[in-house]
């Protein structure tokens, strides 16, 4: 029997359906994602979670065997950092990032290098499927980065079933989907990219890397609001959310784990964008400092971000101000958090900015979060009102 063509409203954030349309989704809450669709109710297809096979059946948590293989480092030392030290096989990593940051580039050199053979043996078998370039731009962009052809695997191909059947033939250890937001899967009748498609496609992507113990990496497309394109329930999906961060014209990218289920959370790995692709950034506390000597409203405090400490200068400007409502501007921190400071340094502190227009900036797009960081943005404040440096000792 033919299925239904019936009008329905389904949410773009968590792909929930609804007869009639509303302000808000029923489903995550969120406000003004309801879209109109017609045609076919999607209806998933999906027969199994995510971890494992259909008819399972129950036992004993000492039946279970836990000694599974190590993280398989990919030689790209701040990219095992952001991983936890490594690839797990089987686990899903999920990369989103502006277009032209360099994800596809820095996927590319690690899986070269995985592929390539080491002193204790052979590498490992990877495949690299691309949705979105030709196999010649791949193998183009390979020969700019100077890295071997030789062992590397290509397929060009949007359908979730085609990769999956080769896949099984060819038993990778590494597989990288580029990007998600491509695929397609002939069981939901909808164009790529829409909420259905994605979800169901990634659905039968995991499934099989954790059938298989296929480490998958997916590039993921981001919203103009930076978020990730697609239902939120693909983060939920995956075992690490990876973020690309950078400033605009910085040849410097920031890899920040949104979540890591195989290490820590609000862990980065800092890379430099070379002609030779991306390289680790072995001090990266030198691009946060941007001067040497000490000067007013500029305060240098050390920040933890995950596991690793950095050197970070907070830049303070204040200044008198022509506006009945001075202005409060923070980059690098809450702009809440920084009206909330000034106004306890003026009732603690007897120090007056109302009159003021404050301006902090965090140098190399760091964001601070810990409650350590409030001293240093008061003293760059202090330091900047009254246009006197800090101390040397």
């Amino acid at each position: 029997m033919a299925a239904k063509k019936t009008l329905h409203y389904q949410c773009q954030e968590c792909g929930h359906i609804t007869q009639r349309w509303a302000g808000q989704c029923p489903g995550c809450g969120e406000w003004n994602t309801l879209l109109e669709q017609s045609g076919p109710l999607p209806k998933s297809t999906s027969k199994a979670g995510y971890a494992g096979a259909a008819g399972s059946e129950v036992i004993t948590a000492t039946e279970v065997d836990v000694t599974g293989d190590p993280g398989v480092p990919t030689g790209i030392t701040e990219l095992d950092r952001v991983l936890g030290g490594g690839l797990v096989p089987g686990a899903v990593v999920l990369i989103g990032g502006d277009p032209g940051i360099g994800k596809s580039t820095l996927l590319l050199q690690a899986l070269a290098s995985l592929i390539a053979p080491a002193a204790n043996g052979p590498g490992l078998n990877g495949i690299y499927v691309t949705g979105e370039e030709s196999l010649s731009q791949v193998v183009q962009r390979a020969e700019r980065l100077g890295l071997p052809r030789d062992g590397l695997k290509l397929m060009a191909e949007t359908e979730v079933e085609r990769i999956i059947a080769s896949a099984a033939r060819e038993r990778p250890n590494v597989m990288i989907i580029d990007s998600v937001q491509t695929m397609h899967t002939e069981l939901i009748p909808s164009a790529p990219g829409g909420v259905a498609q994605v979800r169901e496609s990634t659905a039968q992507l995991v499934r099989f890397a954790k059938r298989t113990g296929t480490a998958l990496l997916l590039v993921g497309h981001v919203t103009k609001e930076g978020a990730l394109a697609g239902p939120r329930v693909l983060e939920h999906m995956v075992d690490t959310v990876l973020y690309f961060e950078s400033e605009n014209s910085s040849r410097y990218r920031m890899v920040r784990a949104i979540k890591n289920r195989f290490g820590a959370v609000n862990e980065i790995g800092i890379f430099a964008m070379t002609e030779r692709g991306l390289r680790g950034v072995a001090n990266p506390s030198a691009i946060f400092l941007s001067r040497s000597g000490a000067s007013p409203g500029s305060v240098v405090m050390v920040t933890r971000e995950g596991t690793r400490p950095l050197l970070v200068e907070v830049q303070a400007l204040v200044d008198q101000s022509n506006l009945g409502n001075p202005r409060r501007l923070a980059v690098g921190m809450d702009p809440n958090r920084l009206a909330m400071l000034l106004a306890v340094l003026h009732r603690h502190g007897g120090v007056a900015t109302q009159d003021q227009d404050v301006f902090i900036n965090v140098v190399g797009g760091v964001r601070l979060a810990e409650p350590a960081a409030v001293l240093a943005v008061v003293l760059a404040v202090l330091t900047s009102l009254r246009h006197r440096s800090m101390s040397a000792d």
